[in-house]
């Protein structure tokens, strides 16, 4: 008897490279001003705990919510830009939620 299921999902795509990578898009985006600075600082915050948990975790956590920030990026600024009033909006954490 085999202690691995038969349905096995693929391993995640190694995180370092995962994140050098959306590092890169977030550098080229129309928003890497403010957003490289703030990928820099959950990605360190992230690493800090993966140290303390010796759990991979937080990277994985950091890497899916921006490259989510990034897809939505063309949505949201063909939204802003159509002068539409986004004060009713819901934050991003609620949708994408937050890190444990």
């Amino acid at each position: 008897m085999s202690a691995q299921p038969d349905h096995a999902t693929p391993p995640p795509a190694s995180t370092p490279t995962a994140a050098a990578q959306l590092l890169a898009q977030l550098r080229a985006c129309s928003r890497s001003e403010s957003w490289v600075p703030a990928f820099e600082r959950d990605w360190a915050t992230a690493l800090d705990d993966a140290r303390h948990s010796y759990s991979l975790t937080p990277l994985h956590d950091v890497v899916r919510t921006w490259q989510a920030r990034l897809e939505a990026l063309p949505a949201v600024t063909v939204f802003l830009e159509g002068g539409r009033d986004d004060s009713d909006g819901m934050d991003a954490q609620d949708v994408l939620g937050t890190r444990a």
